[in-house]
């Protein structure tokens, strides 16, 4: 795209090239990085800014927004990475989202509950790839989800984010991801995952993303007006947006949108077999000077391998066998050996990615299953020494 790349980031000790001669910035400090960052802007002036993940797409905005170039308003990014304030905000505007509430877990939890529409999913307000989401059923599972995620939500930068977690209605029916961007403030469709594998609790594993969606063109059109409708009301005007809905009877119900793209490697299912993929249409919307996406013209599909054993990966078996099931594209496994595996709610990975493509969803989402099941992932104990 005859651009250069700036990566600001926490990495000065990384073995990466870009990250390492890049700028380094402490995210937790958003003054201080904004001023390194508008610093460097003045010494080679940039072309846009894009904040790669949850935790910098507020930062990017703000930086764009002080150098004039192509933007969604930094309240409306910090909106799209916090759960409760997302929530809160929606509701007012009148978005279809579940019944919620906070819950500081700094006081008595007695006085907090009562009333609460079993069953309840409760979820730290910043984390990301299900980590740490619960589904509780009655008051006694409530509580003792709390002692677990307590340590989790403690990594927290924020002390808010550490003591609070969000709490909300159940909603049952089939969850659905949507993948789009904005220019000018306008919603435009790339595409619909269908997610086949049932997500109920008592964790929110993700696994298969299948497309093109099955839905009928009726639902598909109420997906889109429930995500346009959540954008405007959070004021969200340019670039990617991810979005997570449960459907049923009654509604398509905004679980989340946020600024950014599908996360990790699952963005591939989105290549087009051209020279223009997502990152591009990123890049081009960050610019000013937006892309023409390219339509996908096959079924295809993801699996993110889960983690459902914890322990030390010694290795895994089958890589070949599963390599070779018809329309099986690519398998890549992204821990590598010696890397401890922790489960979800505690984990936040997954032990990489198979892709697939066929002239059906079905056919797809078959030969992930098929080849998710030749593989063996052989793990050792875990020991951890006491200190006294």
């Amino acid at each position: 795209m005859g651009l250069q790349v700036l990566i600001a980031s926490r990495g000065q000790h990384s073995l990466t090239t870009e990250v390492n001669q890049g700028l380094h910035i402490d995210l937790d400090d958003h003054d201080a990085a904004l001023s390194t960052i508008l610093a460097e802007a003045r010494r080679r002036p940039f072309a846009g800014i894009i904040g790669s993940d949850d935790s910098t797409v507020e930062l990017a905005a703000d930086v764009a927004n002080r150098l004039g170039l192509p933007h969604n308003p930094p309240e409306s990014a910090r909106l799209t990475r916090r759960k409760d304030l997302s929530r809160a905000h929606l509701m007012l505007a009148g978005c279809p989202v579940p019944i919620h509430c906070l819950l500081n877990l700094d006081k008595p939890l007695d006085t907090q509950i009562t009333g609460l529409p079993w069953p309840c999913v409760i979820k730290p307000l910043n984390m990301a790839a299900s980590r740490g989401v619960m589904r509780v059923n009655n008051e006694r599972e409530l509580y003792n989800a709390c002692v677990r995620i307590a340590p989790i939500i403690a990594e927290s930068t924020a002390a808010f984010e550490r003591s609070h977690i969000l709490i909300e209605e159940y909603i049952d029916g089939i969850e659905i991801a949507y993948e789009g961007y904005l220019h000018k403030g306008v919603l435009h469709t790339l595409t619909v995952f269908d997610k086949p594998d049932p997500l109920v609790g008592p964790f929110f594993e993700e696994t298969i993303y299948v497309t093109p969606s099955q839905l009928d063109a009726e639902t598909l059109a109420l997906v889109e007006s429930r995500v346009q409708q959540a954008c405007t009301a959070i004021g969200l005007q340019t670039g990617p947006v991810h979005a997570e809905l449960r459907i049923n009877a009654t509604d398509a119900w905004m679980l989340e949108v946020a600024s950014r793209t599908i996360g990790g490697d699952c963005a591939r299912t989105l290549d087009s077999g051209t020279d223009r993929n997502l990152e591009q249409l990123t890049v081009s919307l960050a610019i000013g000077k937006p892309l023409q996406p390219v339509a996908i013209e096959q079924s295809r599909g993801v699996m993110m391998i889960p983690i459902r054993q914890a322990g030390l990966l010694r290795r895994v078996e089958g890589i070949l066998a599963a390599q070779k099931v018809p329309h099986i594209e690519k398998i890549d496994i992204t821990i590598s050996e010696g890397h401890e595996l922790i489960p979800l709610p505690e984990g936040n990975q997954y032990l990489g990615f198979i892709f697939a493509q066929a002239d059906t969803s079905d056919a797809v989402t078959a030969a992930l299953r098929e080849a998710h099941a030749k593989l063996k992932f052989v793990t050792a104990p875990v020991f951890r020494l006491e200190t006294a």
